[in-house]
């Protein structure tokens, strides 16, 4: 599966309006809600907190890519949002993340969160990558460059 196949454009928001994780995470689990990707938005919640406390998923590079597997997902997708602002994500280098991958996948979709994960994060310690996907002013123009990956 090509990671562009789990994007879509109801699932994209390109302007954020939390500035705390707590706040991001549920501006985003909403956005998935909204999307029609999850069955029980409160538990694929918990399942994202239950992630976070293993570890944070604030990677730094401007980025966070909190994650989840759970039979709360009825449809695997990544919502993507952006901040121009940033938030704290509480990234271990310290810095606010302004890139919000969050990834949903079904408890039947073996390791692909763990592929999409990977796929994300080699390409998101590209500096230009990330500049890219700060300047799409469309959900179709953050699409377009996620093909490119």
């Amino acid at each position: 599966m090509e990671i562009a196949e789990l994007f879509d454009e109801a699932t994209i928001k390109l302007e954020l309006n939390g500035t705390t994780k707590d706040e991001i995470i549920d501006e985003m689990v909403e956005l998935l809600d909204s999307g029609n990707v999850l069955n029980d938005k409160e538990e694929y919640k918990k399942a994202i907190y239950a992630r976070e406390e293993q570890s944070t998923t604030g990677l730094g590079f401007d980025m966070a890519i909190p994650h989840a597997k759970t039979a709360a997902v009825k449809t695997a997708r990544v919502g993507f949002g952006i901040s121009k602002k940033g938030f704290n994500f509480q990234a271990e280098d310290g810095t606010k993340a302004h890139l919000i991958f969050m990834i949903a996948a079904t408890d039947g979709d073996n390791n692909l969160h763990l592929q999409a994960l990977a796929t994300l994060s080699r390409n998101l310690i590209k500096q230009s990558f990330r500049d890219q996907l700060l300047a799409c002013t469309t959900a179709a123009e953050v699409i377009e460059v996620i093909k490119t990956i």
